[in-house]
């Protein structure tokens, strides 16, 4: 009998599948899971379809399979979508012409069929080897990520280094998630910086989850592990559609506690004392529906996704208990992306208002307040998502103006009684007003005094009447009653379509 030879193809399979297994162990010394066991990790049994498995660079000697990058399509909780993880056991994950060629090619299948589109980032950075074609594999990537941004979601995880050019794929995408401990982003390594500067520093203080989490601001989430790193990102996903054109996933509402007594005790008994607004954020959203993004960033103001009877939501809040709720440039930049993120998928805005102004000082205005602070402005009055503003203590001067006022385009504003609706606080405007008065008293006649005008300013203005009565407010809530406020004010707005002037594009400050 004429015996049969294995086929080519699978010979070559099953040599790929053999060196890959003789790797792994320095990815398990590392701390770091291998590229095939991440694919299994993230995705759902079974669902892997690999694309370009076989392909390889003729520069790789011996030749070597999938040219350090393991591309196909796979689902998550029953979603498509479309997957390119580095495989760092293959010239540490750098990339060539073939893996740059790989990962264009997944990418723009993405976006072909509508489906967001996962990098599993493990990588040293360009193929030295390969020299311009590295380069250019490199500006391929970047040029999809600028084409697809806003149409699929693009999500980057950093499972290991991210060096040089390469960083900057991640930065273009929506979201980046790093894992403490293995990953770093950095375009220019400890060796080269001491070299330069004399500095040194290591990788992880240069480039790792904290320098991003909480100085660049850079990493949206953090997790402990890779494995809850793959977790965050599938309850991301639960947030985000499969494309522009598609609708945000609606899940079956978790059971709400009605007693919202507690909500409207939440605020201090005086107006300047600090406050957590997460906990009237915890008593408006669906139970369990917080994701908050950039939380240890710009902590003044917070940006999360939730769910308000089972439909996401972007929250835009500002936060006392960090600078006193000001608005600074961090504070700008971060919640501008996320609003902007928000409409470029179909997520409402809801904007919970407690704001003194703007962050005063020197190092502010020089460092460009009014250019980064203008970025803010202009994602909220670009928005067409259904925006619901609350306003639940302070609003004043051009902070009022910026956090989804009715002036940018909010579909619905609503007030507490507490809201404080004006361009300066009592004793801010009290002293510009009555600076001559108060100049002629002395001692306790003067602090009589100034404490009887600042009453009859809060009595005249710091109160939401006045707005409510020119149609800048639509209705003066009562707090324990908030949710449903906002429920219904979604309900009515889900259909909205609004059309903006035909251009190009807007020129934001950037």
């Amino acid at each position: 009998m004429k015996q049969t030879t294995q086929a080519p193809w699978r010979q070559r399979q099953a040599l790929a599948e053999e060196l890959s297994s003789k790797r792994s162990d320095t990815q398990h010394v590392a701390g770091k899971n291998t590229v095939r066991e991440r694919v299994v990790m993230l995705l759902d049994s079974d669902s892997f379809e690999e694309v370009d498995k076989l392909v390889t660079s003729p520069e790789l000697k011996p030749k070597t399979y999938t040219d350090g990058v393991v591309t196909g399509f796979g689902t998550i909780n029953g979603r498509t979508v479309a997957l390119y993880a580095q495989d760092f056991t293959i010239k540490g994950g750098s990339l060539g012409k073939k893996h740059a060629e790989k990962i264009c090619k997944i990418m723009d299948m993405a976006a072909k069929i509508g489906c967001p589109i996962i990098g599993l980032i493990d990588s040293g950075g360009a193929r030295i080897d390969e020299g311009i074609h590295a380069l250019s594999g490199y500006g391929q990537i970047f040029m999809r990520n600028v084409r697809y941004s806003g149409i699929i979601p693009q999500i980057s995880l950093i499972l290991g280094p991210c060096a040089g050019g390469a960083a900057y794929s991640p930065a273009l995408t929506d979201f980046i998630i790093m894992a403490k401990g293995t990953s770093q982003l950095f375009i220019t390594g400890p060796q080269v910086i001491e070299q330069v500067t004399n500095q040194k520093v290591t990788k992880e203080e240069l480039g790792g989850w904290v320098a991003h989490s909480t100085k660049s601001g850079l990493a949206h989430l953090v997790a402990n592990s890779e494995q809850e790193a793959f977790y965050q990102l599938k309850q991301l996903l639960n947030y985000l559609p499969q494309n522009y054109l598609s609708s945000t996933p609606t899940l079956e509402a978790e059971s709400v506690i009605e007693d919202f007594t507690a909500l409207s005790a939440i605020l201090p008994e005086h107006a300047n004392q600090a406050y957590d607004m997460r906990h009237i954020i915890f008593g408006i959203i669906d139970q369990n529906s917080y994701c908050e993004l950039q939380e240890h960033f710009a902590s003044n103001i917070i940006t999360a996704f939730c769910r308000i009877q089972g439909k996401p939501v972007g929250i835009v809040a500002n936060q006392p208990l960090c600078k006193a709720g000001t608005i600074d440039i961090d504070a700008s930049t971060k919640a501008a992306r996320f609003i902007q993120c928000c409409n470029n998928f179909g997520i409402p805005i809801v904007s919970l208002v407690d704001v003194p102004g703007y962050m005063p000082g020197i190092e502010q205005e020089h460092q460009g307040i009014i250019r980064h602070g203008a970025k803010l402005l202009h994602a909220y009055a670009q928005a067409t998502v259904p925006k619901i503003t609350v306003i639940i203590r302070k609003a004043f001067g051009g902070a009022y103006i910026v956090m989804g006022s009715k002036e940018l385009g909010a579909d619905f504003n609503f007030a507490w009684p507490t809201a404080q609706i004006a361009v300066l606080g009592a004793r801010s405007a009290i002293t510009i007003l009555h600076t001559k008065q108060l100049a002629t008293l002395q001692g306790h006649d003067r602090i009589t005094k100034q404490l009887e005008l600042e009453k009859i300013y809060e009595e005249t203005f710091l109160n939401p009447d006045t707005a409510a009565e020119s149609g800048y407010v639509d209705a003066i809530i009562d707090p324990n009653k908030t949710r449903q406020h906002i429920a219904r004010a979604l309900e009515i707005t889900q259909e909205k379509v609004e059309h903006l002037p035909k251009k190009k594009q807007g020129n934001c400050p950037l």
